[in-house]
């Protein structure tokens, strides 16, 4: 599949087949990942692909997060025992995480080329018929997901994206037409 047909197909797949992804492909994915341009070549993207433990202690730590939002104590421990069940049965997880470093123009350089590798990953997945479903969030710097994960204190979280053969594809979300969004500047 080419780039502008993987760009026009990916989408954000949110229920998969019950197929585990081999590591020989994740491991593909992840030698696309840091293909992506990187200034100064610092490399600063770590992978991290989370086992059934680690998506369990994950999904422990999100449902905690969901299930604040609920008055209703039984309601809040059945939304924890979901979404921790949810994170278990996902085919493949991984959490992409990018070094903080200590000079400001470093670190922002470094996260856009953390985003380039998601994005790679993503297209590559896409191309090779799997799915794919970005998250991001304040969960990223939660302690305990932070835990699960197993990042280095100077590593911030920046996407968990799940991964897996797709169980069905949505439809396109309509967008707008880049050209509502471009000035050529003489």
């Amino acid at each position: 599949m080419d780039v502008t047909k993987a760009i026009a197909e990916r989408r954000s797949v949110k229920r998969f087949a019950d197929e585990p992804v081999p590591r020989e492909t994740i491991e593909m994915l992840l030698r696309a990942a840091v293909q992506a341009p990187n200034h100064r070549l610092t490399q600063p993207w770590r992978f991290y692909v989370l086992g059934p433990e680690a998506r369990r202690a994950y999904g422990a730590a999100l449902g905690v997060r969901k299930a604040r939002k609920l008055a209703d104590p039984v309601a809040a421990a059945a939304v924890r025992e979901k979404v921790e069940n949810e994170q278990v049965a996902l085919p493949a997880m991984i959490a992409v995480a990018c070094v903080q470093d200590e000079d400001p123009e470093v670190r922002q350089e470094d996260y856009a080329a953390a985003m380039m590798g998601v994005q790679n990953l993503l297209l590559a997945a896409t191309a090779l018929g799997l799915g794919t479903h970005i998250k991001t969030g304040a969960i990223m710097d939660d302690p305990a997901a932070r835990a699960a994960v197993g990042v280095a204190d100077n590593e911030r979280i920046v996407a968990i994206i799940n991964l897996g053969v797709p169980a069905e594809l949505p439809q396109p979300k309509p967008r707008t037409d880049a050209t509502a969004f471009t000035k050529w500047v003489p």
